[in-house]
């Protein structure tokens, strides 16, 4: 994962309003698999910023990647 990978949320985190399967940007990695991730509307306005793990997020992926990429 690096600074804007698109990724998914993998588990609800009801008590700051986030849920499995939500939609961020990695706008900031603080050390390794510690990132800053805003989730923003349709309307680019953002909703939420937080500070989550790797093991919290899957990268998304808009065009056809190698296994390599994804390992």
């Amino acid at each position: 994962m690096k600074l804007l990978d698109v990724v998914a949320l993998l588990e609800n985190l009801p008590e700051i309003g986030l849920f499995r399967g939500q939609v961020g940007t990695i706008v900031e990695e603080y050390e390794p698999g510690i990132f800053e991730v805003e989730f923003s509307d349709l309307n680019g306005r953002a909703y939420a910023i937080e500070t989550l793990t790797s093991q919290q997020l899957l990268v998304l992926y808009h065009q056809p990647v190698t296994e390599k990429a994804v390992i």
